[in-house]
């Protein structure tokens, strides 16, 4: 046991869609249905990688809840799940605003003049 808690069903959505993310070729193919339904051949099309291979990324894509596929006669069109990428969204913005507001919070303090000798600052001009 590594110490680390169970994951929650969400936590593990997050952690199969990451790793599905992790590759280039799943991500070239998110970016590519980003435009619109395509084919197993399609989406092989940029690649040189065998359509078998390309099937294979779209397996761990759709086991991770990224993408789906439907039926239009011949065609197998492979979808792109916009529910699933909102729930990465989601959580990335969770810590990207976190962070932020961290940032503003450290903006105002670096704008705020720093006091001399326990005194207000005092005019440029101003003598003692």
């Amino acid at each position: 046991m590594d110490g680390t808690p169970p994951a929650t069903a969400d936590e593990a959505g997050l952690d199969l869609a990451f790793a599905a993310l992790a590759d280039p070729v799943r991500r070239a193919i998110v970016a590519r249905l980003s435009r619109g339904p395509a084919t197993v051949l399609e989406l092989a099309e940029p690649f040189e990688i065998s359509t078998q291979a390309v099937s294979r990324h779209i397996q761990v894509l759709a086991r991770a809840g990224l993408v789906t596929r439907s039926r239009e006669a011949q065609r197998r069109p492979v979808h792109l799940a916009p529910d699933a990428l909102e729930g990465l969204t989601s959580w990335i913005d969770r810590y990207r605003l976190a962070h932020e507001a961290r940032y503003r919070r450290l903006d105002a303090v670096l704008r705020t003049p720093e006091p001399r000798d326990g005194r207000e600052p005092a005019d440029e001009g101003a003598q003692p």
